[in-house]
Parts: structure tokens; sequence; C-alpha cells
């Protein structure tokens, strides 16, 4: 019986006995009269308080008082009007980050140390003054429909500066959703995905790039590109300008360019890229042309003779790279290997002739934690250049600074004679550590060398002489949020 009920039972059983008692207590009709009244609003006073207990409480009584309830209410109402508001603006699905990393860099040749921060220097790119020094802004948004748009502003230092020489815009696409979220049209200015090492600070272990990454990838690409991913794998192929936000007079034709990915599980995977369309080709310019004779009666280049397109400065390229990486406990394993060619765009060049450029090339890299904070990384890398004097993308030229082209002796002969170039190498030694979330301090040595003597060694900005070797000391924090 429920013990809910039983004051009322009680008081029926005392109505009951008081019934059957009247004759002995010789009650008149009157006062039993009254008793029965007096013993009905009781029950009926038991009956309202059960009705009482089994409704439920009121609203604010769940541990709070009615004051504490209303606030509970305006915060909700408050809550709601500002998600209201945040949509309104354009907020949500918005993700800002950024980072930058002042570095220091020492170069034995150039006889220079020196702080490293949003330094274009004329848009000198090389490898002790590529994608470090940096100040990036990223702003991401996704909208409701799975439409994605990407801004990364990078002054100074980025692919803008590259491509424009006072650019800024380092990425600017769009992605958009076609039959579903896995299958994107992807538009804009992209930058370059060859390899296994990323343009930004952040996303590399060193603070300098590798070899192929340098002298061997493209920088950018401005198009349109078929985004697909489909379990493990991840493509991406399309059409875009090479090295360009919009190429010039009598240009036409884009390039080929795509890169498919392999996630084979948790730990490793593999990757593979190309090119194929035409390029700038630099060692189609003017003063070479001339000195040749390659001119026609108006003193212009007879570029159809050469095998050029319209504009005269862009002939075929032909890129293919492969890497892998293998990510377990302490250890990270990385590898890539190239193969470029590009038609008349060699350093050697002859009896009217622009002759091809070819090279291949290889990098490893191999990074090991020491304890759960820093990491010691070790890197290797090798370029073979050698035929028709050299020469690889965008550089068509002898370069002393990077130690591209042929090698030359004390009395300014050719160490092994101007149609050879020089294969070079480096490998780079490398410390990074994990401050907080937000830091890391990286450390690096770097050895640079060559096969033939490539090197320009200054002093006081005095050409002494050239080396086969260059060696490089730099230091950097690279700070993100």
């Amino acid at each position: 019986m429920n013990v809910k009920h039983l004051p009322v039972f009680t008081a029926l059983a005392a109505a009951l006995a008081a019934a059957f008692a009247a004759p002995a207590a010789a009650q008149s009709n009157a006062e039993l009269l009254q008793e029965l009244r007096a013993l009905r609003e009781r029950v009926q006073q038991l009956e309202q308080r059960l009705q009482q207990q089994q409704q439920p409480p009121a609203a604010g009584q769940w541990g709070m008082t009615p004051e504490q309830a209303r606030e509970m209410n305006r915060i909700a109402i408050k809550t709601e009007a500002l998600q209201d508001n945040f949509a309104d603006q354009g907020f949500k699905g918005l993700r800002i980050s950024g980072q930058i990393d002042p570095t220091w860099v020492y170069n034995q040749r150039q006889r220079n140390a020196s702080f490293v921060l949003l330094n274009n220097e004329d848009v000198r790119y090389s490898y002790d003054n590529s994608y470090f020094g940096m100040a990036v802004i990223d702003f991401e948004k996704e909208t409701d429909s799975g439409a994605k748009w990407r801004l990364t502003l990078a002054p100074e230092r980025g692919v803008g500066t590259l491509l424009n020489g006072s650019g800024i815009v380092h990425e600017a696409t769009v992605s958009i959703p076609l039959t579903d979220l896995q299958t994107r049209l992807w538009l804009g200015q992209i930058p370059d995905w060859t390899g296994y090492e990323y343009t930004l600070p952040k996303d590399n272990k060193l603070i300098t790039h590798n070899l192929l990454f340098d002298y061997a990838a493209p920088t950018s690409f401005t198009g349109a590109v078929l985004d697909i991913t489909r379990d493990k794998w991840w493509t991406r192929i399309g059409l875009a300008n090479f090295n360009a936000t919009r190429t010039g007079s009598s240009t036409r034709a884009p390039v080929l360019t795509y890169r498919v990915d392999y996630s084979k599980g948790e730990f490793d995977g593999f990757g593979f890229s190309g090119v194929h369309g035409k390029a700038p080709n630099f060692a189609a310019d003017g003063t070479w042309l001339s000195d040749t004779g390659m001119l026609d009666p108006n003193g212009d280049p007879i570029f159809e003779e050469l095998g050029f397109d319209g504009a005269g400065r862009h002939t075929t390229i032909h890129l293919l790279e492969f890497d892998a990486y293998y990510i377990r406990g302490d250890w990270s394993l990385f590898g890539q290997v190239v193969y470029g060619q590009q038609k008349g765009a060699a350093i050697f060049n002859s009896d009217g002739r622009l002759r091809d450029a070819r090279w291949w090339g290889l990098s490893g890299l191999v990074g090991y934690k020491i304890t759960p904070r820093l990491e010691g990384v070790l890197r290797a890398d090798y370029i073979e250049n050698k035929k028709n004097g050299g020469g690889l993308l965008g550089y068509s030229f002898d370069d002393d600074l990077n130690g591209i082209g042929r090698g030359v002796l004390p009395d300014g002969s050719f160490a092994k004679g101007e149609s050879v170039g020089s294969n070079r190498y480096a490998l780079s030694f490398g410390l990074n550590y994990l401050y907080d979330e937000s830091t890391i301090f990286k450390l690096e040595y770097r050895y640079d060398g060559a096969s033939q003597p490539v090197f320009g060694d200054y002093r006081a900005g005095n050409l002494l002489g050239y080396r086969k070797t260059n060696q490089l000391l730099g230091a950097s924090v690279v700070v993100s949020f």
C-alpha cells in the first residue's frame, strides 16, 4: 500500500469506528453529524496535500530561487541574441590564425650575419633567404553550404612577393562543393604542393628548405583545380598559370598540374605530383640572343626559329616528383625524388641554338624526439645538374650565391669546361624545441657543397674567388596562434 494514502485510510477508519460506537457513547444525531463534517473537511485537506505532492515543481524550483531562475532566463536570451548577431556579422565559420618567425642567419661566403624579417631583398630568392623571416595572417571561412574561402597574407616574403614584387597575397582561394563535400572545385592563387616540405615556417622542422624545394619546384599556380577525396586517396588536378597571376601577351596555354596523396594508415603515406606545359625561359633574354646574332633586321629576337611560343619567353617543361613519409613513436622519416626538364633553358648555349636543361634530385629527412619537447633533425639533399652547363627551374644562368652553374678557376677559366654544370648537395642538422603550444625555437647548421667551385667568396662586397663549399648557421623563433 502506498504510504502517501495512509492518512486518508486512517481517517476513514476512525469515522467507521465512531459510527459503530455511537450507541455506546450515546451521542446525539447532532453531535454525530458535526463529527462527520469535521472528518470530511479533514479528508479534503489530505486529498489536496496528496495532489500537490504528485504535481511537478514549478519552473525555477530545481535548486534555484525565483531570482536565480529569472537570471538564467535572461542569460539564455542574451546568448541566443549574441549567436544571431555573430552569424549576421559573418563570423560564423570564420577562423583567424597567424605566425611570425624572426630569424638570424650567418652565411660564410657572403661574410654576412643578420637578423631576417620581412625583407624582399629586391625579390631575391636563395636558400639563405627563402620562406623564413615571415609574418603571416590567415583567414579561413566556411559557409553553411560547405563552400570554403581562404586568404593568407604574407608581406615581403610570401608567394605574392616572388610573383609580383610587392604583392602581399600568399594564397587567395575558394573551394566550392560540387556533387558532395568531398568533390570540390578549387580556384584562385594556390601555393605549390610539391614534396614533403611546406612553405610556411610553422610546419617545417628546420629553418631552411631542401634543395628540391628551392630549385626544382614551382612557386604557385593560379587557376582551377578539381579536388576529390575518396577514402584514403586525395586527388587534385587542374589547369593554371605557372608562377604567374596573369601571363603576358601572346601566352595562351596554361599548364596541367596535379597531385595525388595516399594515407596508408595512421603513420605512413605517399604522394606524387607533376606539371606539364610551358613556363618562362630565362635563357631566352635579349642579351644572350644579341650575343649569338639571333635577331631580325629590327633587332627583335627570332623566336620562331628558336622554337618558342608567340611571347618568345615560354618553353615546354615537364616536372615529376614522388615523396613519402613514415611517423611512428619518436621517429619521423621523409623522402623525395624529382625529375625535371625544360626546353632551351640550359645555361650553356652556342651555335645559335638554345639547349635543354635537365636535372634530377633526392632529399631525405630524419627526425628523432630526444624528449617530448626537443627534436633532433638531419636532412640530406642532392641534385644532378651537369647537362649543358646546368640549369634548374627558373635558373638558366650561373649563380654564385646559390651554387648553380659552371665552376670558375682562379684564372677565370671554367673548371670542367663551359658546357658542364655542377652537381649540388647539402647536409643540414638542426634542433627544434617546443617551448609551449604556440612557440617553437629552431637552430640549424647547414653545409652546402658542389662538384665544382661555384660559390662566390666575398669580402667587403668584393669577389675574392670561387669555392666548392659554403656554410650557414641559423636560429629562429616561430610564434603562432
